[in-house]
């Protein structure tokens, strides 16, 4: 999905599960348009916000290097969980919580062996949080995410919590990826279980990066997602599996796997090729294998993770092993969704075409220290 049905679908499960009780909430028949067929993007409005959907996200992961040649990863997210307008309680005002907005910060320090992980919950209103809807510019206090009107432009993003900073610039190098055939990813077989959802799987990177009191210049790599809709999720889901993937070659993947609860991948699990070119082809559930050929447990939260995968799309004669960077990277949030999730740096390495290839990703992996709500 973007990172799944992505995380959002935890954040709105938490919602639906805490806060309808505050707010009232029945999701069972929400106001909000479904993503459907047919959707036809427009740029740079579609970077901005969609109030007439329930759920949306800004996605940003990536792999840096300082001059030095410490790596990191990291990771930038905002979240908008809308409420509908007959359930929210109070009188119209510049208090009354029509949206709520989330967000997680995370970097992974490789050379250190540490994970760092901030997070932030607020809603739209007193100027706190918001996001725009004529163009990228989403924020939740002095985190943010934005772009020029221009959609080609690049993106900059800034988070800060103590000594732990991020302020990068972004610039697309290939043209953005629409996933889905006719303007939709489903999540499922049912009318509108889908979203809208295109990313940009390669964007040059720079700026800086302070961590435990040191200040980086660093360059690198990233990946953004931007995903939209109002659906629900299949009850039989437990969660699934995410994969970004940037290999050497100037091409990228994008899988997920939904997990039913006997084990087996629900048919509407699939991802998107693009080619050196910008090319792209959809690939369903059939093209892709993903085999789990390790685990690691949480100290923490006791949830047993696979660590290490072996990926393979026979249509493209690629064959992929992918190892986690740090196999701490989970994020416990406590003080926001209150769900716990692995999302994590990798390494990639193996052979396209019969010819050695290498690379790197992102994983995110949701429902194995709880079963998933169904609610998106």
């Amino acid at each position: 999905m973007t990172h799944g049905v992505r995380l959002i679908i935890l954040f709105a499960a938490w919602l639906a599960g805490d806060l309808s009780v505050v707010l009232g909430e029945d999701p069972s028949t929400p106001p909000f348009r479904p993503a459907t067929a047919g959707y036809r993007y427009e740029f740079p409005k579609d970077h901005g916000s969609h109030p007439a959907y329930r759920t949306e996200w800004w996605y940003y992961t990536g792999h840096l290097q300082a001059k030095n040649g410490r790596p990191f990863g990291f990771e930038l997210t905002f979240f908008r969980r809308a409420i509908p307008p007959d359930e929210v309680k109070t009188q119209p005002s510049q208090w009354s919580v029509s949206h709520l907005y989330l967000a997680h910060f995370a970097v992974t320090d490789i050379a250190g062996q540490r994970f760092h992980f901030s997070e932030k919950l607020s809603r739209a209103g007193l100027g706190k949080a918001g996001a725009d809807e004529s163009r990228l510019r989403v924020w939740i206090d002095d985190w943010r995410a934005e772009a020029p009107a221009d959609p080609t432009g690049s993106h900059t993003l800034f988070a800060r919590d103590g000594a732990l900073a991020l302020a990068l610039t972004l610039q697309p190098t290939k043209p953005m990826v629409i996933h889905g055939p006719d303007g939709i990813s489903r999540k499922g077989a049912g009318t509108g279980q889908a979203s809208h959802y295109y990313s940009f799987t390669r964007l040059a990177t720079t700026g800086s990066l302070s961590i435990d009191g040191e200040r980086f210049d660093v360059t690198g790599t990233s990946w953004m997602d931007h995903e939209f809709g109002s659906a629900d999720l299949d009850k039989d889901l437990v969660g699934w599996d995410w994969f970004s993937i940037q290999l050497t070659d100037n091409s990228e993947l994008m899988l997920y796997r939904l997990r039913r609860s006997d084990g087996s991948s629900d048919p509407a699990s699939s991802g998107t090729v693009v080619s050196s070119d910008g090319q792209t082809r959809h690939l369903s559930v059939a093209d892709i294998r993903i085999e789990a050929t390790g685990t690691w447990t949480s100290p923490e939260s006791r949830a047993v993770y696979p660590n290490k995968w072996q990926l393979a799309i026979p249509s493209l004669d690629l064959a992929l092993d992918l190892v986690p960077l740090l196999e701490q990277q989970e994020l416990r949030t406590s003080r926001s969704a209150q769900v716990t999730y692995w999302e994590g740096a990798v390494a990639v390495a193996g052979t396209k075409q019969g010819q050695p290839v290498e690379g790197q990703g992102y994983v995110e992996l949701t429902g194995y220290a709880k079963r998933l709500t169904e609610k998106l």
